[in-house]
């Protein structure tokens, strides 16, 4: 039972929730084409570059490093940081890294007083 237990909080480390792109083997030809990830504890849902959305969660073979997709009978192993998510059938996503939004530094107006 603890084995179990410790299975399952080392699963829970990686946050895979962001925006992907499609860098190999993507359907359609759509490759570069986003795709979004959202995780929540753990259940992970997944949304193609067609579109299609799939609900995963980690696999019982290998909980902290890859993740199964039940209605697409196929699973994908994830990088130990995140960056990449690799599907059994060669589909590659890799993780889209946002610059931060520019700081905007706003005077307050200068009013002048009559003496």
């Amino acid at each position: 039972m603890v084995a179990c237990a410790a299975t399952a909080a080392s699963a829970e480390t990686i946050n895979l929730t962001g925006t992907y792109r499609c860098i190999q083997m993507c359907r359609d030809g759509l490759l570069g084409a986003p795709t979004f990830v959202t995780q929540n504890g753990d259940a992970v849902n997944l949304t193609t570059e067609t579109g299609q959305s799939y609900r995963a969660w980690p696999d019982w073979n290998a909980p902290a490093s890859r993740i199964w997709i039940d209605a697409r009978g196929e699973g994908a192993v994830y990088s130990p940081d995140g960056m990449r998510i690799q599907f059994d059938d060669g589909r590659v996503w890799q993780r889209e890294i946002l610059p931060p939004p520019p700081v905007v530094v706003r005077r307050a107006p200068v009013a002048y007083y009559a003496r």
